[in-house]
Formats: C-alpha cells, sequence, structure tokens
C-alpha cells in the first residue's frame, strides 16, 4: 500500500510539474498567432480629381536671323583688309575682307613655270614617238626603242595634267585670300581686324540673312515638357506693343545649354514687320490644346523598376496596389500627372515606401485633388 501511494504522489507530483509548462506553451502559441495578423497601416490619401489644363508658355525672347553664318578665310594669313563693319548690308560675292597674298602670288607663278616646263617636254617627246613607230612600221627600229620613245611621251603628259593640277591648286590658293559674302544679308559680327594673322576657319565676319527672322526664347526644363509645336504664338515688339506678328515652333532642343541649363525655342515668323529687326527684344507667347491632369504631393510619388509609381487603395478590400504613371512636369511643390489616374481613384500620399502589393490599409482622410 506505502508503494501504490508512492507511485500516486509521483504522478500528481509530474502533473503539477507539467501544468505550468503547458501554460506557457499556449501562451507561446497565442502570442506567435497574434504575431501573423496582418499590419493594417494607417495612411494618408488624397481622391484623384483630373482638371483640364492648357500648355502654353509666356517669356520673353529675342529676334535673330534663322539663316546665320560665320565668315573665313580658307587659308590662313596676315589681313590686310577688312572691308566691312558690324551693320553693314553686302550682297552675295561681295569681297569683305582680304589676307597679304604675295605667297600666294608666288605660288601660282612657280606652277605656271612649271605647266610651261611640262609642255616643253611633251612637245619633245611626242615627234619622237611619232618617229620612232613610223621607223618601226617600216623595220628600221627595234620594239625596244618604241616603247622607251611611248613611254617618255606618257610620262611627259602626265606630268603636264600634274603641273596643270598644281597650277590651279595655287589659283584657288590666291583666291582664297579674298573673302566673299556667300549670301545676301548683314553683318553682325566680326571677328579679326587689319594686321591681325589668322588661321583656316577663324571667323573674320559674321553674315545674318534678315530675310528670314525668328523669335528665340529659353525655356527651364520644367517649362520644356508640355510645350509642343502645335501651339499658336503671338510675337509682340516689347517696346512697342502695337508691333506684333504670329508664329509655329520651328525647333525645339533636345538638350539643355551646359551653361545656363534652358532649352532653346526657336519660332519661325509670319510675316514679321520691318520694326521687328535683328536683336530686338520680343514678347512670346502661346496657348494649345488641353490635356487632363491630376496634381499630386511629392510624397506621393515614388520610382520603382526606374519608372514612376503611387500607391493606389482598392476600395472594395482596403488594400493597395502599384500603379505607373506618367510625370508631365515636376514643379517645386507638386508633380504634374499626365496619365495613369483616373477620376475617383484614392491615392496614398504619406508612408509610401512601407507598403506592399496587397497590403491592407486605414484611410485617414481623403481629400481631393
Amino acid at each position: 500500500m506505502t508503494h501504490i501511494s508512492g507511485a500516486r504522489r509521483g504522478r500528481r507530483a509530474r502533473i503539477a510539474l507539467l501544468g505550468p509548462v503547458c501554460l506557457l506553451l499556449l501562451a507561446t502559441g497565442c502570442k506567435e498567432e497574434q504575431a501573423a495578423a496582418p499590419v493594417i497601416r494607417p495612411v494618408r490619401t488624397i481622391i484623384a480629381e483630373p482638371k483640364d489644363q492648357a500648355h502654353g508658355l509666356a517669356l520673353t525672347g529675342e529676334i535673330r536671323a534663322r539663316h546665320e553664318s560665320d565668315h573665313s578665310f580658307r587659308v590662313s594669313g596676315l589681313v590686310v583688309a577688312r572691308l566691312v563693319d558690324v551693320s553693314a548690308i553686302v550682297k552675295k560675292g561681295e569681297p569683305l575682307a582680304r589676307l597679304d597674298d604675295r605667297d600666294q602670288k608666288n605660288g601660282v607663278r612657280s606652277a605656271e613655270a612649271a605647266v610651261t616646263a611640262a609642255k616643253a617636254e611633251v612637245a619633245r617627246a611626242r615627234p619622237q614617238e611619232v618617229r620612232q613607230k613610223t621607223l618601226l612600221a617600216d623595220g628600221f627600229t627595234t620594239q625596244v626603242q618604241y616603247d622607251n620613245a611611248l613611254k617618255n611621251l606618257r610620262g611627259a603628259e602626265a606630268g603636264l595634267e600634274s603641273a596643270v593640277a598644281s597650277l590651279k591648286i595655287a589659283q584657288d590658293q590666291l583666291k582664297y585670300t579674298t573673302l566673299h559674302a556667300e549670301f545676301d544679308g548683314v553683318i553682325t559680327a566680326t571677328g579679326a581686324e587689319a594686321g591681325q594673322v589668322v588661321q583656316i576657319g577663324q571667323m573674320v565676319v559674321r553674315v545674318a540673312d534678315p530675310g528670314e527672322r525668328e523669335a528665340v526664347v529659353s525655356l527651364a526644363e520644367s517649362q520644356i515638357r508640355p510645350i509642343s509645336t502645335d501651339l499658336h504664338i503671338d510675337v509682340t515688339l516689347l517696346t512697342n506693343p502695337s508691333v506684333k506678328t504670329t508664329g509655329k515652333i520651328r525647333e525645339i532642343s533636345p538638350i539643355a545649354d551646359p551653361i545656363t541649363r534652358t532649352f532653346t525655342v526657336k519660332v519661325s515668323l509670319n510675316d514679321p514687320p520691318p520694326e521687328l529687326r535683328l536683336g530686338s527684344t520680343v514678347s512670346v507667347s502661346g496657348r494649345g490644346k488641353s490635356s487632363s491632369v491630376v496634381t499630386l504631393p511629392p510624397s506621393a510619388v515614388f520610382e520603382r523598376d526606374k519608372k514612376p509609381m503611387v500607391w493606389v487603395v482598392n476600395p472594395a478590400d482596403q488594400t493597395v496596389g502599384l500603379r505607373p504613371i506618367a510625370i508631365l512636369r515636376n514643379d517645386t511643390d507638386r508633380i504634374v500627372v499626365s496619365e495613369g489616374l483616373a477620376k475617383g481613384d484614392v491615392v496614398v500620399t504619406a508612408g509610401v515606401m512601407k507598403l506592399n502589393p496587397g497590403q491592407k490599409v486605414k484611410l485617414q482622410d481623403a481629400a481631393a485633388k
């Protein structure tokens, strides 16, 4: 009996020890279940409200010639005369500047002498070839002697051709010592004075064609994106608003200026009045077709896979999903979205980097934007 009572007491003791362990395991399991429960993250949102926005520009620009060329010499040398000054009107072919041409004249004389010598050599070799040909036909000379005479004639003729070509080059070099206008225009700048040694290609005068003028403006990066070539442009003289004309965007620079970081836009003018002279300051304004855009705070937009994205809340189950967008422009305090959002879309504006696709969220507010 004593043995049985001891065994019962041992079982009771083991049960008493196992009880707290079970309770501890149950508590741990509960905690794990609680940790595995999905996190519902509170977020701030706005409701997308597309608005029509017209794309346009309103800037100050300058009248320039569409065709403008830097005229330079094709040979190096000492400038002995510059025949025109800034604002001078020139005609095509009119001389603009001259170089010291003594070396070129000497080159022409040397080439002419070489041509004379080459002609004399041909005049000597041709009768010999004719004589050897006649003797060969009569059997009084050999084929070798005739071949030598023919070779001398061909060499003399080749020498004459080379001398004539050298003379033509020397004459062109002499002609290049006078700089001529390539087209009718006006002198807008000069780059060399008499007594200055200039190199090949160095600008001596700049000639602009005033017949075809255009307005040129510079746009910042935030302004260039909405601008398109279908804008109707009005160009007005800044000092006299009654002087005006219309135009069309001809060219939008694809790259920014390395110094100003602005983009150049050129506007062709329709029948510009004479008062719109080269260098005049003008007001350039235009307005094009409107498009539907949505504005978002910068905190709502992030980048994934090198594409701009936003989180959009699904109202059915209160989960978020990724939505790619197209950015029209990036202002200092807002981002203008042209594609990707529809009216009524609920867009997350805060905490976007802590969300995952399909995650449940709790809306804090939803303001229209």
